[in-house]
Formats: structure tokens, C-alpha cells, sequence
């Protein structure tokens, strides 16, 4: 008898899936140590397992890979291969005649511990998938992964090898719905349903079967996927220094049995749940398939609720005009207070606070912009830079900003720290800047639907390839960047090159960055000191080194006038950085080029 394959039994039967091999092997052998290295070293346990959970009903497993790989093995690529092929062998000689038992090739993620490039991670689990695809795997499974930035281009790849493999991805969140690069278990969950490479899509690992349930009622199941949910037996507690789960199998399966009403596809366990547990779920009346994709028939997209645009650009007809002030070294802000106040005055958009741009200590971005907004009513927009905060402090200081009535960012990646504190102060960059952007994106999708944050991002028109740039411009775009903003601009061919990124991401708003010099020795500093920055030489020799500051300010406004002529026919506006915050040569600038 033919055997049908997976995506023919799945269409007409739920699938039981196996529990955990690593912590139930971790109970049967005694050790923490790394299970996938049975496969060769102790092949028989392995094979045990297996059948046990097999014996339980289960008719999905997965074979005993999940840290298959050079950094959680500390082994070679070839001895992962090894590894990787035994496993396989164990779990089909587990299967026997088994006729409706279906293996998983089972991948977990692999560290991105800032030794390995992420190229080099995606051609290893490239060199996985092929790998158990050889040894006779028709299903692939990506379990506890955060998101999918790393696993969909190889997914793309391997199903473009071989159309007919099976592909499964799981989702590890928190109890409050969150993986660990901040995304949503809503956008997780989405981001998959828009992938065509993928089968099934779920979540696993991270909770217990109560908090699963209460993220996933909430959710919009149809995205056009089979459905899993594999939660953990629970929150496990240290015992000898071995982490132990509580006995709770009739928790966990009537947890289980709310979840499969909600219409899922896969059901199972993750960290702590046994043969034992998995039995007791396949005893349950919960496998028939009735009418559970009518459950799922809801409507992915619904109206958006009507929400106040409080975007700085919302409604204006002109060149935009943005002014950058930046926050204090100390708390002493009576300067920049002085500079705020008279920008009242001025036909100024909006105003902008670097947050400790060159990984130096200032006053808080959102802080600062707090306090301008309360005392001057001007509408304020803090930078935002990756180097200092995790996914959750990121979601806070958002959250914070909302309730103080700040809805207009700029995210940035950030500059490095200095190599002189390096030793005692170490960077966070969880993400880059278009991670950050599909944060602010998710949260405007869940809460901040009504008062959704408007936020850009830098154009870096210095790279060597422009294209680079060009297409982290898109990526930018598809992560909900309304604008852009450049460095500052002192000569024709950079103004060029912005103009041909315009050009070619035309959906979006380009602010030309200006920085009107303001002496020789500000053009030095700005020209060798800051990065980014494209000072020519031709503009250092306009400033004399014996300029009176009257002279010097002359010079910077009449580059800056002649570069906002050269940018006014594309540009959508201006981005001012003032040197020493000095708005009497904004003033000036704006009147005399009639903005």
C-alpha cells in the first residue's frame, strides 16, 4: 500500500505531534548534555524515544536535530552532517511499518553570537536542509525561532530545489505574545501567511499551555496556513541544577483541547511534555476535522478604525522644514531652550533631537523633545538609534513617548561606542534600524491603531555601491517609513545622488539635509571628525582662516542657499542641523530662500 503523503493526510485529519525529545532524554540519561550527539553515540535511547511517542499516538516526529549545528555542538559542519543523517536513519527505523507516522527534519536556531556572519548562518542551515532532504526528509521543521528575517531566504532556496517539501515554521513568543526581537505573535503570524514557501506556521516552546491559549484566541487564524501549537508542559523550576517541569498532564491537556477549538491543524508539546502527556492528548475527542476551517473564516483584514494623523507633514502643501537641536552634554538646557523658543517664530515643521549621536552620553532624546513640546508647543520629533536598548525598552520608551503626546520619530541604527569606553559600556544592537521600524509597525497595527507614530529613516548617500543604499531604502518603505532624511549636502554630485534615490523610491518623502558651516575650524571638525559627512575640499577653502564670526556665518548661508537651490525641484523639504544651535543663521537662510 502506497503510503499518502503529509499534505494529503493533513487535509483530511489534525495531526498529533511528539513532545520533547531534549528534556525527556535529558530525564532518561541523567544529563544536560547536548541529546543530538546520541544519535551516534547511544543511537538504541534514541530510537526508544522515539517509539514511545510513536506507542502514544503520536503521527508527527521530529527527529532529534533541534541544536544540529557548529555552534551549539561545537563541532565541525561535517560532523553536524553526520549527526544530522543518523538522526534521520534512527527515526525511520523508529517509524517501522508505521503506515500514517510522518518524520520532521527537525531545525532550531543557530547563534548569532557575533562570531558568525549571518551569510554564514544562512548557508548552514542551507547545507541542513539539503542535507536531510538527501537523507529522505519530505518535511521540514523551524522550530523557536523569533522571526523569519534569517530562515525565509533559505526556505525560498530550498523549496525552489525541491516544490514538494513540507514546510513548517514555529514562532517562539512570551507569555504577553512577544518573540524576542519584539515582534507580535499577530505579525509573526502574518509576515508567514504572506509566504508562499510555507505550509504551516505556529508557535512553540517559550510558554505553557494556558498563556498559548490566550494569545492565540486572540489572533486571525486564516492565513491561508495549517496551524500548529506546541506549548511547553509549563514554567520548569531548578532541582540540583537540572531544570525540572511540574507533573501537570491534565492541565496541559485540557489546555491543549481549548487551543484545538480555536480550529488548529498540529497539536503536541515542547519542553517538559512526555510520551505520557502525549497519550493522554491522543485519548482526547479533539482529532476529528468537522468544520474547523469554517472556525478559522474570519476576516484577516479588518476595517481600520478611524485614528487622528499626527504626522508633522499631515496636511501641508510646501517644502517641509525640519531643525535639528541637539540635547545637552549635562543638564543645563537653557541654550537649547533659548533656540527652541525663538524657532516658534519661524515657518519650522518640526524639531529633531539626536539620541547621543557618537555613542556619547546627552540628555535623553525623548526626554528633551518632552520638555520642548510642553513648554513651546513646537512639534517634536526624538531620534532613535538601535545601540542602546533591548525589544523591550525599546517598546516602552515608545509607549512612554505615545502618552506624552510624541508620535514623529526618527529611527537610526546608531553610531558605534567609542573604542575608549568599549571595555565598561557594550552596545545592545538587538536589530538595525529596519528591525526598529517593524517594531513601531507592529505597535501601530496593535497599540497605537487610533494615534498611529509616523517615523523615517537616514538616507546614506556616501556608500560606495548606491544600490545598497536604494534597497535599504525599500526595505525601509516596507517597514513603514514615511520620510527620509539625509546627511548634510555640500556639493552637486551628492545632491545628485539623493536625486536619483528619490527618483527611484518615489512613494516617499525626501528632506535634503543642510548644515550651514559656520567657520573654518566648525568645517575642519565637521569634515574630519564626523562621520558620514561629505565636506569637499573646495567648501573648506571658501571659509579664510581669519573670518570674523559675522564673515564665517555669511559663507555657510550662502552655500546652504546654493544647495537648496540645486535640491528644491525634487526635494519634498529641508533638514537643518545648526551648528551651536545658532537659529539667528536659520532665520536668515529661510527668508532669503523664500521658504
Amino acid at each position: 500500500m502506497t503510503k499518502v503523503t503529509f499534505e494529503e493526510y493533513i487535509k483530511k485529519n489534525k495531526v498529533l505531534c511528539d513532545g520533547a525529545f531534549g528534556t525527556y532524554y535529558g530525564a532518561l540519561a541523567g544529563t544536560e548534555a547536548a541529546c543530538e550527539k546520541a544519535n551516534l553515540e547511544d543511537p538504541e535511547l534514541v530510537k526508544k524515544i522515539h517509539r514511545e511517542y510513536i506507542r502514544a499516538g503520536a503521527k508527527l516526529i521530529r527527529t532529534n536535530t533541534f541544536a544540529a549545528n557548529r555552534a551549539m555542538l561545537s563541532t565541525t559542519g561535517e560532523q553536524v552532517k553526520e549527526i544530522i543523517k543518523k538522526a534521520y536513519e534512527l527515526a525511520r527505523e523508529a517509524c517501522g511499518e508505521e503506515a500514517s507516522v510522518y518524520i520532521g527534519g527537525d531545525i532550531g536556531p543557530i547563534p548569532a553570537d557575533g562570531t558568525t556572519e549571518r551569510q554564514a548562518r544562512e548557508e548552514e542551515y542551507l547545507d541542513i536542509c539539503r542535507t536531510f532532504l538527501a537523507a529522505g526528509a519530505k518535511i521540514l521543521i523551524f522550530e523557536t525561532f523569533p522571526d523569519l528575517e534569517e530562515i525565509l531566504p533559505v526556505i525560498r532556496k530550498v523549496k525552489a530545489e525541491n516544490k514538494d517539501v513540507f514546510v513548517i515554521v514555529q514562532f517562539c513568543v512570551n507569555q504577553f505574545g512577544y518573540g524576542n526581537t519584539g515582534f507580535s505573535a499577530k505579525r509573526l503570524l502574518e509576515e508567514a501567511g504572506n509566504a508562499d514557501e510555507i505550509s504551516a506556521v505556529g508557535f512553540n516552546c517559550g510558554v505553557g499551555p494556558g498563556h498559548l491559549y490566550r494569545i492565540m484566541e486572540k489572533l486571525e487564524l486564516s492565513v491561508g496556513k495549517y496551524i500548529t501549537a506546541l506549548p511547553n508542559a509549563g514554567y520548569p523550576r531548578r532541582v540540583q541544577s537540572r531544570m525540572v517541569f511540574s507533573d501537570n498532564e491534565e492541565y496541559f491537556v485540557a489546555k491543549e483541547c481549548d487551543i484545538a477549538a480555536l480550529g488548529i491543524d498540529i497539536l503536541g508539546g515542547c519542553c517538559g511534555t512526555t510520551p505520557s502527556y502525549i497519550g493522554r492528548l491522543s485519548r482526547k475527542n479533539i482529532w476529528k476535522r468537522e468544520s474547523d476551517r469554517e472556525l478559522r473564516k474570519k476576516e484577516m483584514h479588518k476595517p481600520r478604525e478611524e485614528y487622528r494623523d499626527y504626522s508633522f507633514f499631515n496636511g501641508k502643501d510646501k517644502k517641509l522644514i525640519a531643525v535639528e537641536l541637539a540635547p545637552p552634554l549635562n543638564a543645563d538646557d537653557e541654550k537649547l531652550m533659548d533656540a527652541a523658543n525663538r524657532l516658534k517664530n519661524c515657518a519650522v515643521d518640526v524639531v529633531t533631537f539626536p539620541d547621543s549621536p557618537s555613542g556619547r552620553t546627552r540628555v535623553d532624546s525623548v526626554l528633551m523633545a518632552a520638555k520642548v513640546r510642553k513648554e513651546t508647543g513646537l512639534c517634536v520629533m526624538p531620534h532613535l538609534c538601535c545601540r542602546d536598548k533591548n525589544a523591550i525598552a525599546i517598546r516602552s520608551q515608545l509607549l512612554g513617548a505615545q502618552v506624552n503626546g510624541i508620535h514623529n520619530f526618527l529611527v537610526i541604527t546608531g553610531d558605534p561606542v567609542p573604542t575608549l569606553i568599549r571595555q565598561r559600556v557594550k552596545s545592545v544592537f538587538n536589530f538595525d534600524s529596519v528591525g526598529f521600524m517593524k517594531i513601531i509597525k507592529d505597535m501601530n497595527e496593535e497599540q497605537f491603531a487610533k494615534e498611529p507614530l509616523c517615523y523615517g529613516g537616514a538616507i546614506n548617500y556616501n556608500r560606495r555601491n548606491l544600490e545598497v543604499e536604494r534597497e535599504r531604502m525599500k526595505k525601509k518603505t516596507e517597514a513603514g517609513a514615511a520620510f527620509f532624511f539625509t546627511q548634510p549636502l555640500f556639493c552637486k554630485e551628492d545632491v545628485e545622488k539623493v536625486k536619483r534615490l528619490k527618483e527611484e523610491v518615489p512613494e516617499t518623502k525626501v528632506l535634503c539635509g543642510i548644515m550651514p558651516l559656520v567657520s573654518r575650524k566648525n568645517a575642519l571638525f565637521m569634515k574630519n571628525e564626523m562621520t558620514g559627512i561629505h565636506i569637499p575640499d573646495e567648501v573648506i577653502e571658501r571659509y579664510g582662516e581669519s573670518m570674523t564670526r559675522e564673515q564665517g556665518e555669511e559663507t555657510g548661508i550662502a552655500i546652504a542657499k546654493e544647495i537648496i537651490g540645486l535640491a528644491s525641484g525634487f526635494a519634498d523639504g529641508f533638514y537643518f542641523s545648526l551648528p551651536f544651535n545658532r537659529v539667528n543663521v536659520l532665520e536668515t537662510i529661510l527668508k532669503e530662500a523664500g521658504l
